[in-house]
């Protein structure tokens, strides 16, 4: 695996600079990116690219996300360290690795089998331990867990699966992004065991969320 310099560290310094003007005031969040080698997520061809705020291809036709929107995501789970998160995308492992530096319980699921065999490896590696990452289908979510305190999604769903507004808590917060070519940033808070909240936080572009049914 390859070093990580000090070079790489001033530039994660500085792109997590680049995200605080952008808008991000997570404090945690900021230090998360500040000290996650982001390069080591990523092919080595990409090495001297990888602090851009820049989505890259991490091969299966997915990508890693650019860093502003790992962040924005992350900043909208409002989350607190030992809060029991489950990630739908595990992808590189880099949003995985921002939520365990924040103090979360991850589990997190990968349907692409390269991608998760991969992300088994690196991030434990890296020093990295999520509670549990499951190769499976994220429409299905983990229920073995449930309920979670927040739900991530990090691909482009179509609609909001049923089975992961069961799996959210009594007061828990979701993030996914909702649509088909482009997604509009979706807060799902459940209010009740019945009740849910939805807040529309603009748009991003995803990989699409796939499933059995895909």
């Amino acid at each position: 695996m390859n070093q990580d310099t000090t070079k790489h560290q001033g530039k994660r310094r500085r792109l997590a600079n680049i995200l605080s003007e952008k808008g991000i005031k997570d404090t945690a969040v900021l230090a998360a990116i500040a000290s996650i080698p982001r390069h080591l997520f990523l092919d080595s061809s990409f090495e001297d690219h990888a602090y851009q705020d820049k989505a890259f291809p991490i091969g299966a036709e997915q990508t890693i996300s650019q860093p502003y929107t790992v962040a924005f995501q992350s900043e909208q789970l409002m989350l607190k360290p030992g809060m029991r998160v489950l990630e739908i995308g595990t992808g590189s492992g880099y949003q995985t690795a921002v939520l365990c530096h924040m103090g979360a319980e991850v589990y997190s699921i990968e349907r692409q089998h390269e991608l998760f065999r991969t992300s088994l490896k690196r991030l434990p590696a890296l020093g990295f331990s999520p509670k549990k990452l499951i190769f499976g289908d994220g429409y299905k979510g983990f229920p073995e867990k449930a309920p979670f305190d927040r739900i991530i999604v990090t691909a482009g769903a179509p609609v909001v699966p049923e089975a992961l507004l069961a799996q959210l808590a009594v007061g828990g917060r979701m993030v996914i992004p909702v649509g088909d070519e482009q997604q509009k940033m979706t807060i799902i808070t459940r209010t009740s065991q019945a009740d849910f909240e939805k807040l529309i936080l603009g748009e991003f572009r995803f990989v699409p969320l796939l499933g059995d049914k895909n």
